[in-house]
């Protein structure tokens, strides 16, 4: 054990005998619970954007395609499937499917709902291993019964709002009408619910029904085209160069979009919400420092004449002021670990517990989700460690200003 480290351990462990030094005692506690505080709230702010983050894309990207291959004037794709062989055969596509999607009113009884209806291949669609693999009831199967109405699948928001179940026949209609002598009167189909899922996100749950392609083909009266060709990519991360590489096969009249872009509103909030978050949750951890700051100014004040008696007996100035800068940053490296651990023990068990519940009205999400990175509690030690290093320079300084001779006379 070195002299300094020895002398910065007793001030850290302050006093037992005088007022004061119980009073600095206090303020070293405050101080490391200060620091501790800051850490603690940067890793559970920085823990829950990331957490949010992750369960959007898992959310999305479990109900929507990676890239999304669509014409320019918004007309259909009718040579869907040799277009699909195609795009196949990239490297790093991993799942093409068509789709065909419209805004359609969904009913039952004096219930009703605008809601978007996607025709999907129930062979190729990635939905079905991801979106319907757990349904909450029923079972993935689109194909009719001779006698039934069409099959449909519903989110369970949405079967709440109608009030359906399993079994239950609702109204589909589509305003893609017909044209009478009377005017436009829309089409309108049965279907049967045949299954309710849950993907976790409030806009997939309360405004998504699903059923076969060739269902909502002849329902919107398109005859064999799609709206889009759906792929998804070995990595999501990137779709971004894939989408090139799908546009430039596919033709001047396709536009290939990444999930990114899809999404980019919603990605660039959470970037901004992380960047203010830490930014403005920093500021105590700037706080923790000028406790540290000003309690290693009270010590050197307090501690004159046992510094004046350490320079007297040839100490030399140096290990004064390292003696200061240790006890800073045992202040700062506790509270560092102290809030870190509290941190992750809060983020690991909101996570796995799903403590924090929400509105998934409001969020879209049930629970505070909750992603505690290793690289961001490095991040946030090095930045407590850096101001409490930080907070000792002037104090230290300070510290081995003083006169021996002068200090012992009249102290």
């Amino acid at each position: 054990m070195t002299f300094e480290w020895f002398v910065a351990r007793r001030y850290l462990q302050g006093g037992r005998g005088a007022a004061r030094d119980r009073f600095v005692s206090a303020v070293t506690v405050i101080a490391v619970a200060a620091v501790a505080a800051g850490v603690m709230a940067l890793v559970l702010a920085l823990s829950i954007n990331g957490g949010f983050r992750h369960s959007f894309e898992e959310k999305l990207l479990g109900g929507t395609a990676h890239i999304t291959l669509t014409k320019k004037n918004a007309t259909g794709i009718d040579d869907y499937r040799e277009m699909g062989t195609r795009l196949l055969k990239l490297p790093g596509v991993v799942n093409v499917s068509p789709a065909l999607y419209e805004t359609v009113l969904i009913s039952s009884g004096s219930r009703a709902k605008g809601v978007v209806l996607k025709g999907i291949d129930p062979e190729s669609a990635p939905e079905g291993q991801q979106l319907f693999a757990n349904l909450r009831e029923g079972a993935f199967n689109l194909t009719r019964t001779e006698g039934d109405p069409e099959p449909l699948l519903i989110g369970h928001e949405l079967a709440r709002t109608l009030g359906v179940f399993v079994g239950d026949t609702v109204l589909v209609t589509s305003p893609q009408g017909r044209l009478t002598p009377f005017g436009l009167v829309p089409r309108y189909t049965n279907f049967r619910v045949v299954g309710i899922f849950e993907a976790g996100s409030w806009d997939f749950d309360a405004g998504w029904g699903f059923t076969a392609l060739s269902v909502t083909q002849s329902l919107f009266r398109l005859g064999d085209t799609v709206s889009a060709v759906e792929l998804r990519v070995e990595d999501v991360y990137a779709a971004g160069r894939i989408a090139n590489e799908v546009a430039g096969l596919a033709g001047e009249e396709f536009a290939a979009t990444p999930w990114m872009e899809v999404h980019e509103s919603l990605f660039r909030a959470l970037r901004l919400e992380k960047l203010v978050t830490s930014f403005f949750i920093g500021m105590i951890v700037f706080v923790a420092g000028l406790n540290i700051l000003i309690l290693l100014v009270m010590q050197s004040i307090q501690k004159r004449r046992d510094i004046a008696v350490l320079l007297a007996m040839g100490v030399k100035t140096k290990q004064i002021q390292n003696i200061f800068l240790l006890h800073g940053l045992a202040i700062g490296a506790l509270g560092t670990v102290i809030g870190l651990s509290v941190g992750y023990a809060v983020a690991i068990i909101g996570q796995r517990y799903e403590a924090f519940a929400l509105d998934p009205r409001v969020y879209g999400i049930s629970y505070v989700p909750f992603e505690a990175d290793i690289v961001d509690g490095l991040m946030i030690a090095a930045v407590a460690l850096l101001v409490s290093f930080a907070a000792t320079i002037y104090p230290s300084r300070r510290a081995v200003r003083v006169t021996p001779v002068e200090v012992l006379r009249y102290e």
